[in-house]
Order: structure tokens, then C-alpha cells, then sequence
């Protein structure tokens, strides 16, 4: 039960956030991972099992922690749950909480009701996310700066995910025609060209880092995207981080 276990977590199977928490600064590192590990139980739950009562319980699991959590209770033994409680307040869990409601979509097989839902799921995965992780940092400032930089990462991964989730069955996309997906990425580099967010903000938000090549590839040509063909050089995804956390 400790940050080493959450940083192993988040190495196996959320490579890129790996990465990018390795790139932050080494305090930042015990913040970010218990974080990250958290959101990848929460998001793998819903695939883990085909009986919706079960996903629904792995959820309701994590919203429980979230709660003892947040009233300050004894946390349940887990080695996320743990390190977890040490680095969220009240107003943490409230978001994280919200992060695992909002993952009940993937549990079940309709579509997004409209485009807005899809926004709204956007920003309660990926915003909620980023938001809860800067807070935990230290910052008080520039939420709507976080929220945009980790809507347009959120959509550059779910362009990602899009050829996985259609062949589970999802329907990732209100609209998936070329001119909607086109669309959608221009909605993200427009997020990500206005997202000024303080600079304690800055170690939680190298997790974006790949948005601008994804999105504008996205762009460029969104026949990629269904036919999974966007992506990065190993080089090009690493320079780009490297530059990242230099630059910041």
C-alpha cells in the first residue's frame, strides 16, 4: 500500500501517464500516482466483466472509498485506496466521485444521447481528473485552463480508443462522419490554444502532452481515426514530453 505499488499500477497499463509523471517533478510524483492509479481501476472496471451488476458493484466499490475518504473515515484497505486518502481532501473525492458516475456509460451499450453528453463525458473523465490532480498539487486557480487542456487530451485518447470500443459493441461517437470528427478536433486544438493554466498546475497537465499531434492529425485527415492509424513515432511521443517538461 504504497506510491511505489500505484507508480507499478500506472507503468502496466497507462504507459503515457507513466511517463509524463516521471517527467514532473519528484514531489509532484507522490501526488500524481496515487491519483492515476485510482482512475485506472475506476476506468477498467466497467471491462472486466459482461454482467452489468458486477461492473456496477467494482463502481459503486470505488465511489464507497471515495466517500470514507472524503468524511475522513478509515479507508478500506486497498493499495490504491491508501496512498489515495493521503493526498485527496473532500472536495477531491466529490470530483472523483463524479469521474466514477460518469464511468457507468461504459458499462452499457448506448450511445451517447448527444453531443453535449459526449462533452460532459469528456470533461467528467478527463476534467475531473486533471482538476482533482492539480488540486491536489496545490492549485486554486485556472480550473476552466485544466478542464480545456484535458478535454482536448481526453478526446485525442478516445480517437485512440475508437476502433477497441466499436469492436466491443459502443458507439464511441454521436456522428462519426469525416466532417464531424474533423470538427470535434478542431473543438480540441481551439481548448488547448486557450488553456493557460498556473504553473502548479503544469506537473498534472503533462499527461496532454500528445493531445496537439493526436488532434491534429485527427484533423488533417479523420479517415485516421476509425481506421486507428493516428499515432506518434516512439522518437516523436518521447521529444515531445522531453520538450514538454523542459519548456513546461
Amino acid at each position: 500500500m504504497s506510491v511505489a505499488a500505484c507508480a507499478a499500477l500506472v507503468q502496466r497499463a497507462d504507459p503515457d501517464r507513466f511517463l509524463a509523471t516521471m517527467a514532473a517533478p519528484v514531489a509532484a510524483r507522490s501526488v500524481l500516482f496515487p491519483i492515476y492509479a485510482f482512475n485506472v481501476e475506476v476506468a477498467r472496471a466497467p471491462w472486466v466483466t459482461q454482467e452489468a451488476m458486477i461492473a456496477e458493484m467494482r463502481l459503486q466499490w470505488w465511489r464507497d472509498a471515495l466517500d470514507e475518504i472524503a468524511q475522513g473515515k478509515p479507508v478500506r484497505a486497498h493499495e490504491v485506496t491508501v496512498p489515495l486518502s493521503v493526498v485527496l481532501d473532500k472536495d477531491g473525492a466529490d470530483l472523483l466521485d463524479r469521474l466514477v458516475q460518469a464511468r457507468r456509460w461504459d458499462v452499457y451499450k448506448d450511445p451517447f444521447e448527444d453531443a453535449g453528453h459526449f462533452s460532459e463525458y469528456l470533461d467528467a473523465t478527463a476534467g475531473h481528473l486533471a482538476w482533482a490532480a492539480a488540486r491536489a498539487l496545490g492549485c486554486d486557480a485556472g480550473e476552466q485552463a485544466v478542464r480545456d487542456a484535458a478535454w482536448a487530451s481526453g478526446l485525442a485518447n478516445w480517437f485512440l480508443a475508437i476502433p477497441e470500443l466499436e469492436a466491443r459493441g459502443r458507439v464511441p461517437l454521436v456522428d462519426g462522419r469525416a466532417e464531424a470528427v474533423r470538427d470535434l478536433a478542431t473543438e480540441g486544438l481551439a481548448r488547448l490554444a486557450r488553456a493557460r493554466a498556473p504553473q502548479l498546475a503544469e506537473p498534472a497537465l503533462l499527461a496532454t502532452w500528445r493531445a496537439k499531434a493526436l488532434l491534429t492529425q485527427a484533423k488533417r485527415d479523420p479517415d485516421r481515426v476509425g481506421a486507428g492509424a493516428l499515432g506518434q513515432s516512439e522518437f516523436s511521443r518521447k521529444f515531445t514530453l522531453l520538450w514538454r517538461s523542459l519548456t513546461r
